[in-house]
C-alpha cells in the first residue's frame, strides 16, 4: 500500500508536471525530481511508522493524539522541504532566492504537512479498522474455543463418571470424597465464571490440578502427574481453559487408551521474557486426530496468534518411550486484554 500509495502520488505529479511545461528539458528535469520526491516521500513516511509504532500512539485517545500528529506532519513537511534541496541542486533546478523566501518555505512546508496529514489519517484508519477485525475474529475464536471446553468438561460422560467415582469413595474415604466434590465444583465454576480475556497462570494452574485430582480417581494407579513449577510463572498470564484442554487431550487420547495407563507431566520454564509449557503425557500423537471433534488443537493455534500473533508458538510432537510433547510458549503480558 505505500508503494502504491506513493507510485500514485509520483504519477499524478509527473503528469501534472508534464502538462504545464512545454520545454522537453525542463519536463525530464521536472520528471527526476518529482521521483526523488516521492522516495523522500516513502522513506520519510515509513518513519513516521515507526514512530507512531515505537511510542505506541495508536494506543492514545484523540485528545493527546491530534496535537502529536499535527506537530509531527509540520515537522516533516519542514524536513520533506529541505530534503529536496540536493536534489534540487543536482539538476541545476536550485534557486537560493526562491528556496529561501519566506513564503515559498511556508507555502511548500504546508504542502507536505497536508500530504503526511492524508497519509497519517489513512494509516490511522486502516490501522484501526484493522484491529476492530482482528477483535472479531479473536472474540469469535474465544467463543468457539470456550464452547467447546464447556462440552468437554460438562458433557453427560464427564459428570457421569465424576459422581460415579464420588460416590464410590462416599463410605470407603469420605475425606477424600470431599475433596473431589470441590474439585468438581471449582471446574464447573471457573469453566462458566471465565471472561474472554487472559488469567493469571496460578489460576489455570489450579484448575488443571483439579482436573487430574478428579481423573486420578477414575483412573487410579493407572494415572501419575507429576508438576515442575520454575519460580516466576505465576508472573504470566495465559489464556483461560488452554492448558486444561491440552492436558485433557493427553488424558483422552493417551492414558485413557493406554492399559497400564501413563504418567502426566506439567512443567514450565522461564527464557528471556517467555514461559515455556511443556506438557508430556504417555502415548503418541497422531496427526489425524487434530481434525477429530471436541480436541480444539487448531483452534489453539489460531487462538495464540489472534492473541499473540508470532511471539507465541505451539507446537504437539512425540518423543521416545511413547511420550507425547506439547509445547506453549506465551510472551509475557502484565496486564489482561
Amino acid at each position: 500500500m505505500q508503494l502504491s500509495g506513493w507510485a500514485l502520488f509520483a504519477g499524478l505529479q509527473i503528469v501534472a508536471a508534464i502538462l504545464a511545461s512545454g520545454k522537453e528539458g525542463v519536463q525530464n528535469q521536472r520528471v527526476i525530481f518529482l521521483l526523488y520526491e516521492s522516495l523522500f516521500c516513502l522513506g520519510v513516511s515509513h518513519l513516521f511508522r515507526n514512530i507512531i509504532i515505537n511510542w505506541k500512539w495508536l494506543s492514545l485517545g484523540f485528545s493527546r493524539l491530534i496535537p502529536r500528529v499535527l506537530l509531527s506532519v509540520f515537522l516533516l513537511g519542514i524536513a520533506m522541504y529541505f530534503l529536496r534541496v540536493p536534489v534540487s541542486i543536482a539538476l541545476g533546478m536550485f534557486k537560493k532566492e526562491v528556496v529561501f523566501d519566506p513564503f515559498t518555505f511556508l507555502s511548500g512546508t504546508f504542502f507536505y504537512a497536508i500530504i503526511f496529514f492524508l497519509w497519517a489519517t489513512l494509516y490511522f484508519i486502516y490501522t484501526y479498522v484493522e484491529r476492530y477485525n482482528t477483535s472479531l475474529k479473536y472474540e469469535a475464536s474465544v467463543k468457539e474455543i470456550e464452547l467447546n471446553n464447556l462440552k468437554a468438561q460438562l458433557n453427560p460422560h464427564f459428570i457421569f463418571n465424576a459422581l460415579n467415582s464420588i460416590r464410590a469413595l462416599v463410605d470407603e474415604n469420605p475425606e477424600k470424597s470431599k475433596l473431589a466434590i470441590n474439585q468438581l465444583s471449582n471446574i464447573l465454576r471457573n469453566s462458566l465464571s471465565r471472561d474472554k480475556g487472559l488469567t493469571r497462570f496460578e489460576d489455570e494452574l489450579k484448575m488443571v490440578k483439579d482436573y487430574l485430582g478428579l481423573e486420578s480417581i477414575r483412573f487410579e494407579e493407572r494415572l501419575q502427574v507429576e508438576y515442575q513449577i520454575a519460580d516466576g510463572s505465576n508472573d504470566f498470564l495465559v489464556p483461560p481453559l488452554m492448558i486444561q484442554t491440552l492436558v485433557e487431550n493427553g488424558v483422552k487420547h493417551g492414558i485413557s487408551k493406554l492399559t497400564k495407563g501413563g504418567l502426566i507431566q506439567l512443567s514450565t520454564q522461564l527464557q528471556e521474557d517467555e514461559l515455556k509449557i511443556l506438557i508430556r503425557s504417555s502415548g503418541h500423537y497422531n496427526n489425524s486426530i487434530e481434525s477429530s471433534p471436541g480436541l480444539g488443537l487448531a483452534n489453539t493455534a489460531q487462538r495464540l496468534k489472534l492473541l499473540y500473533g508470532d511471539a507465541a508458538r505451539f507446537e504437539i510432537t512425540n518423543e521416545k518411550d511413547n511420550f507425547v510433547l506439547t509445547e506453549l510458549i506465551i510472551p509475557h503480558l502484565r496486564t489482561p486484554k
